[in-house]
């Protein structure tokens, strides 16, 4: 069993009514021409910050955006708070230098429909080396802590780790209580059959999960990238596609785990190949598992992404993470998106992992169906992997 939130508070088990509350989330939201892309970690917040406000705290929003070095204006959270602004019909205050004074002042004035969004955290240098000065500065006008950014707990960062350290009264989400119990149902509360769908680029990111799973699922679903990897491994040529030779050694010996389990893998049977990854034009479809010399394979097969639909239609418990190829260029979505179609219409358990999973999702249009859906990309898998997350664990530390 994992530890999930054992020894954790809950916003609700917190004495939060009036308090200076300090919000850990995580609205990195995708941008293009400043304009919000998918609001869906915004929207996942809410609920957390409705009972903030309910409970008439004195709400202090913290987030980050984007990977900046210093201060950098296409990082900023300003549409963020301009959304958010829309969604709750509520003055959100943009506070420039999350390391000023500012916040303690506007903190006592503040009204029921009012709150302030500190600016982006990793603007700050000190965030990034969970520097204590940064913390100290933010904890001086923080009464309750509460971090619901599941998709950045995995980092030790101030905001994450050093503040909650000074801060007595403190406790988890709504949103972070939710990931965490569906997470949990991945590793312990699943029902067979069980399929594992992954995809993305690297085999060397989903080591982890394969390795934690392997005991568990009955079949595995392998697409993208990184199914490439595993067709090298099984002798089959992969052309120019993309192959981690250092991880084929890895990959013929996760099948013979399998195999010795009595346990499936499925991989691509077709494919959709070019001939320049570059200029990917003129596509066509290979109807054997292997890739002629000079071809570059960007997405599963019509018949791979059947034999994966059936194989998800009859299981109990399904986790995907990872896009069939490269969806975000038409035509290369067709496979990712008739796997979230099968996944969406799936009668079990169904829960998808964050990240491009998500992104694939939505525009698939076939979210609606899925049982949760994941706003944690790295922190989801190394979660599920068995790492330990700053972000959960500074709860459970005793100093």
């Amino acid at each position: 069993m994992t530890p999930g939130l054992k020894g954790i508070k809950v916003i609700n088990e917190l004495n939060i009514k009036d308090k200076r509350v300090f919000l850990r989330l995580d609205l990195n939201v995708p941008l293009k021409d400043k304009q919000i892309t998918d609001d869906t970690r915004i929207r996942e917040a809410l609920p957390t910050i409705k009972y903030c406000l309910e409970n008439n705290a004195k709400l202090i929003i913290a987030s980050h955006l984007g990977r900046p070095e210093g201060f950098d204006a296409k990082y900023s959270l300003e549409p963020v708070a301009e959304r958010l602004s829309e969604l709750l019909n509520i003055d959100v205050h943009l506070v420039e230098d999350p390391a000023s004074e500012t916040p303690l002042a506007l903190l006592p004035g503040l009204k029921r429909n009012q709150v302030l969004m500190l600016e982006n955290v990793r603007f700050i240098e000190g965030e990034q080396k969970n520097d204590d000065k940064f913390a100290k500065i933010l904890s001086e006008y923080t009464d309750v802590y509460v971090n619901d950014a599941f998709g950045a707990s995995h980092r030790a960062h101030s905001t994450i780790d050093a503040l909650p350290r000074l801060v007595k009264e403190k406790g988890v989400g709504f949103l972070m209580q939710k990931e965490i119990e569906w997470l949990d149902k991945v590793l312990a509360g699943y029902e067979s059959p069980y399929v594992v769908a992954l995809g993305g680029s690297k085999v060397s990111d989903k080591i982890g999960v394969l390795d934690a799973l392997v005991e568990k699922a009955d079949i595995f679903i392998i697409g993208g990238a990184m199914a490439y990897t595993f067709l090298a491994a099984q002798k089959h040529s992969t052309g120019n596609s993309k192959v981690e030779k250092d991880r084929v050694t890895y990959a013929r010996e996760f099948m013979r785990k399998l195999e010795v389990r009595n346990k499936t893998i499925l991989l691509p049977v077709d494919h959709c190949v070019v001939n320049n990854f570059e200029n990917p034009v003129d596509p066509t479809n290979i109807d054997s598992p292997s890739i002629p010399d000079g071809k570059v394979a960007l997405d599963i097969g019509p018949k791979t992404a059947a034999l994966y639909s059936h194989a998800i239609s009859k299981a109990k418990t399904v986790f995907w993470n990872g896009p069939m190829g490269m969806f975000e260029k038409p035509p290369f979505e067709k496979g990712t998106f008739e796997v979230a179609k099968a996944v969406s219409l799936c009668k079990g358990m169904t829960i998808v992992g964050g990240g491009d999973s998500v992104s694939a999702l939505n525009a698939s249009g076939f979210a609606k169906g899925v049982s949760h859906i994941s706003t944690g990309g790295g922190a989801s898998l190394e979660y599920l992997q068995g790492d330990k997350l700053a972000g959960l664990e500074v709860f459970r530390a005793r100093y």
